[in-house]
């Protein structure tokens, strides 16, 4: 909390560490905040501090209940839910978005154990949230790299590079028959295919209309020309960083490294505007960013202590 104290963060490019951004935090600067988390119980205990000060946030909620094999450090998954239902009934349940994803099939998540696991966190989950987003692993070389280490030292395989279109749509069709007797909406997320046949429409994680619902305010609806092609976010302002969060999952890609994450956690300094370290010989670019403008933000929310500052997912 101490950047929105003090009304400022520095972000570092990710890919030359010496070209630097400014980002103001004051209320008046910023239309929402969105959390991506897969742990936000850190933050709870910072909401009131946030309403006093007048800020707008929802929150991207990753629950997956996945063998500890491919998510070692992710607290258990009945705090989790625990987590979940607190921050709902504080908020309310339209401000906290379920993300069931990636999907990923393995010897260890089969297709029928991703459906059961859906279904009893759906049931779970039944009242605390509105909508939920799915989608499916994106192969990225980093990715990969980590899925095959996983299979050469624990003998698991993976079958995501062969799921074939026929999988995908049935698997998308059963959890949306699931969603639809649980919540009001199910989408997916940066998903090429279209699954709008099966009952999932294509989602917005920073959506402008969810915003407008939610706050009554209007925001651009231009698609953000940062992020891939697929994703219909509209423009935001990430003040993330990769390779910050030590929860470990195989699957992510922007925790790609668990040892340089762990490096970068030792780094975190809470007194300093970055996120790591203190910026060194950094040089700051910009001295302001527009008015007007939505922050996509995670708190640290590894196994470490509770830190109030903000990653990429």
């Amino acid at each position: 909390m101490n950047r929105i104290r003090e009304g400022y963060l520095f972000v570092q490019n990710p890919f030359n560490a010496q070209q630097v951004r400014r980002v103001d935090l004051s209320p008046d600067n910023v239309d929402v905040i969105v959390f991506w988390s897969k742990n936000p119980q850190p933050m709870v205990g910072s909401l009131d501090e946030l309403d006093d000060r007048g800020y707008r946030y929802y929150f991207q909620f990753t629950l997956t209940a996945y063998p500890k094999l491919l998510e070692p450090s992710v607290p258990p998954i009945h705090e989790l839910l625990a987590t979940f239902k607190t921050l709902s009934s504080k908020i309310g349940p339209q401000k906290v978005i379920w993300r069931f994803d990636p999907i990923t099939l393995s010897d260890v998540t089969t297709e029928h154990m991703v459906i059961d696991n859906f279904e009893r966190l759906a049931r779970e989950l039944r009242g605390s949230t509105s909508r939920v987003v799915i989608s499916f692993v994106h192969l990225y070389n980093s990715v990969i790299r980590n899925l095959e280490r996983i299979q050469k030292e624990k003998g698991v395989t993976f079958y995501d590079s062969s799921r074939s279109v026929e999988q995908v749509q049935r698997i998308a069709g059963t959890l949306a028959d699931i969603a639809h007797k649980n919540f009001t909406e199910i989408v997916s997320c940066a998903e090429k295919l279209d699954l709008s046949g099966v009952g999932v429409e294509h989602g917005k994680c920073i959506d402008d209309q969810l915003i407008k619902k939610l706050f009554g305010i209007t925001v651009s609806n231009r698609k953000d020309k940062n992020q891939r092609e697929a994703c219909q976010c509209v423009e935001s302002h990430d003040i993330g960083q990769y390779n910050t969060c030590t929860h470990g999952c195989i699957y992510c890609y922007a925790a790609s490294n668990n040892k340089q994450s762990h490096k970068n956690r030792s780094l975190h300094d809470p007194k300093s505007p970055f996120l790591i370290g203190t910026g060194g010989a950094a040089r700051v670019e910009t001295t302001a960013i527009r008015q007007a403008n939505l922050l996509s933000t995670n708190p640290v929310d590894g196994p470490r202590k509770n830190h109030y500052c903000f990653f990429k997912r």
